[in-house]
C-alpha cells in the first residue's frame, strides 16, 4: 500500500503572489480547506509545504505555499504532483478504494485463474472502469466496468481481485 496518496497536479500558477492552480485527484477537493501541509513531488525529490492559503476556481483549486511569494518561485512546479500521507486521507466508506491501492494488484476470474495486473483505472461519470493488461502479454488491455456484477472481491492487504467476466468484455 502506498504511504502517501496523490490528491492533485499543479497545472499553472496563478497571480503573481506565488500561488498555483491546481487540478484536483480526489472526489472530495473541499479536503483542501482542512489540510495544513501537503508533499510536492518534483524530478523524484519530496518537498513538504505548508499551506498559507485555498482559493476555488471552476474546476480548481487555487493554492498558496507559506514562504513561496512570487510567480518566479512557483512557476518551477508547474507539472508537479501534490500528495498527502495515508493518515490525512479522506475516509472511505465500505467498498471504497484509493486508486493507488489498485494499481498493480493481481485480477482473477472467479474460477481463481489468474486473469491479470489493474494497470489504471479510468474515472468515468457513472462508474470507475479497470484497464486490466492480460497476464498472457498478447491480448490487448481489457475495460472491466467497477461495477457489482463484475467485481466479486477486491482485497488490497493481498493485492488480489476476483472478477466475473460479462460476456462481451472480451
Amino acid at each position: 500500500m502506498e504511504d502517501f496518496l496523490r490528491i492533485g497536479v499543479i497545472t499553472s500558477t496563478h497571480g503573481l503572489k506565488g500561488e498555483v492552480k491546481v487540478f484536483p485527484t480526489t472526489d472530495d477537493q473541499r479536503r483542501f480547506k482542512r489540510l495544513r501541509e501537503v508533499t510536492l513531488v518534483s524530478a523524484g525529490n519530496k518537498l513538504p509545504l505548508n499551506i498559507a492559503g485555498v482559493k476555488f476556481f471552476k474546476q480548481f483549486v487555487i493554492l498558496k505555499f507559506e514562504g513561496i511569494d512570487t510567480l518566479t518561485d512557483v512557476e518551477k512546479y508547474k507539472g508537479c504532483e501534490l500528495y498527502v500521507e495515508r493518515g490525512e486521507a479522506v475516509p472511505l466508506d465500505p467498498g471504497e478504494y484509493y486508486i493507488g491501492d489498485l494499481i498493480g494488484i493481481k485480477v482473477f476470474t472467479e474460477d481463481g485463474k489468474l486473469f491479470g495486473t489493474l494497470k489504471d483505472v479510468m474515472e468515468t461519470g457513472a462508474n470507475d472502469v479497470y484497464i486490466v493488461e492480460p497476464e498472457n502479454g498478447k491480448d490487448r488491455e481489457v475495460l472491466i466496468p467497477a461495477i457489482h456484477d463484475c467485481i466479486l472481491d477486491v482485497d488490497t492487504d493481498h493485492h488480489k481481485m476476483v472478477v466475473h467476466l460479462l460476456e462481451g468484455l472480451l
